[in-house]
């Protein structure tokens, strides 16, 4: 079986929507596993429901500690379960820039209104007293900017004559714990996903001046208009289970080297030789800019100088 994304919660509260996810987790086939609870409120229920169902649990109160002092132990706690993306369920804390930086990407959260209306508190007070006839939830990535990251989901719910805020925000949630465990699941999933991972690479290849893309070898394969290819997906070439990017290197001191360096991501392509390395695209954290910059060295080294030349006038060389 495929092995399952590392995801930690953290939660300041009752714990339900984490429960959602918890019990979504162990769905067949789901493409995740809740790896620990986290609390900045050690006597949090959510964190009771957590360790009764076998899931590891932390707490560190916030109190008497700066933002950022606090921000620091969390973060250590997380990265130790080994946690490769974040739920945030409930969790009463305004993040600062450099903890999210620092997940970038990797860190979803889900809102009780149809972002981008409403942001912060108060949501259905606001969608009542405004005429809405919908309030709804939103799950989106999480960013610096507060509920301000790209949405992956919406779920609206009608808003009632006789409704107060209570009673809305109780069919909200409702909506919530059916939209936040399916938009973590795809989420989780696509960076694994070969139609993800090879749109991705196409997005930045085709990017690139004179760029086309044929299918080679069985493989995606992108080269520059009637001359060389610059780069190839290698998708479970030969049975091998891997999903990659082959681009051009300086030769086989580099291509030793980068393998060395981390072996988990980098490997000589079978019938590629030694001026070529593979780049596995489907470990779970690829740096879509480094690839971006990978794909254009590896452009310049088969591209004719009419073509490098317009690329150095373009980035001001």
């Amino acid at each position: 079986m495929p092995e399952k994304a590392r995801v930690a919660v953290m939660l300041s509260g009752n714990g339900t929507t984490m429960s959602s996810l918890l019990f979504h987790s162990r769905l067949p086939d789901c493409p995740y596993e809740i790896v620990l609870v986290a609390s900045n409120v050690p006597e949090a229920r959510g964190l009771s429901i957590a360790a009764a169902e076998g899931i590891p649990t932390f707490a560190h109160g916030h109190r008497g500690l700066e933002r950022e002092a606090h921000e620091a132990i969390m973060d250590q706690a997380l990265r130790d379960a080994g946690a490769e993306y974040i739920a945030l369920c409930g969790y009463m804390r305004v993040l600062t820039a450099g903890f999210v930086e620092g997940w970038t990407g990797r860190m979803l959260n889900t809102h009780p209104s149809l972002l981008p209306k409403y942001k912060g508190l108060h949501t259905h007070e606001r969608a009542i007293e405004a005429g809405d006839s919908q309030g709804g939830c939103s799950v989106h990535v999480v960013t610096a900017e507060l509920d301000g990251g790209p949405l992956l989901g919406q779920v609206p719910v009608h808003i009632l004559p006789d409704d107060t805020p209570d009673s809305l925000s109780a069919r909200v949630l409702m909506a919530e714990y059916q939209l936040y465990p399916r938009m973590l699941a795809d989420y989780v999933a696509r960076e694994k996903s070969p139609d993800y991972l090879v749109a991705q690479v196409r997005e930045r290849a085709m990017a690139l001046p004179e760029a086309d893309e044929i299918v080679s070898h069985g493989m995606p394969c992108f080269g520059i208009v009637k001359g060389k290819k610059f780069a190839y997906v290698s998708l479970d070439h030969h049975g091998d289970g891997k999903i990659a990017l082959l681009v051009k290197i300086s030769g086989p001191d580099e291509q030793a080297q980068l393998i060395e360096n981390d072996p988990d991501r980098y490997y000589r392509p079978a019938y590629f030789g030694d001026g070529w390395v593979a780049i596995r695209l489907d470990l779970g954290d690829t740096d879509w800019d480094e690839i971006g910059e990978w794909l254009a060295r590896s452009w310049r080294a088969v591209a004719p100088k009419k073509l490098t030349g317009l690329m150095d006038v373009a980035d001001g060389f």
